[in-house]
């Protein structure tokens, strides 16, 4: 359904910085450079079939983060939701909502970790017990 998803930064270096590490956790390699045709700096990761983006805004206004939205990275177990919220933390993210762990729910059991990154973008780790 998705071919790609992009978040804009105010500060690229910093947010590659954070992204290069975090990333590298579910085994995406460091983020690639490629600027706009209109001279703003891009980084692009890809892995798994999955392009994520970071961009400087291309209208010029300040980039600031979706009330209500959450981009969801799906981890292979428990141990690298842990990974992927502890490293974000690490490199200028914050923690929120509950500590990372296991939820049971009307979708079933998941373990989940949720932080935002330097730019206040909400992220969630996530791996669903007995998917695939």
């Amino acid at each position: 359904m998705f071919n790609h998803i992009m978040v804009g930064t105010n500060d690229i270096e910093r947010s590659k910085r954070f992204y290069d590490a975090v990333l590298a956790v579910l085994g995406a390699p460091e983020g690639f450079r490629n600027p706009a045709a209109s001279g703003h700096q891009r980084v692009f990761y890809r892995h798994a079939g999955n392009a994520f983006g970071i961009s400087q805004p291309i209208n010029g206004e300040p980039a600031c983060h979706a009330n209500g939205g959450t981009i969801g990275f799906k981890c292979e177990s428990a141990e690298q939701v842990k990974a992927f919220h502890d490293v974000a933390v690490a490199h200028g993210g914050a923690s929120i909502e509950e500590p990372p762990g296991l939820r049971d729910g009307s979708l079933g059991p998941m373990h989940l970790s949720y932080v935002r990154d330097p730019d206040g973008n909400k992220l969630c780790a996530i791996h669903r017990v007995g998917a695939a």
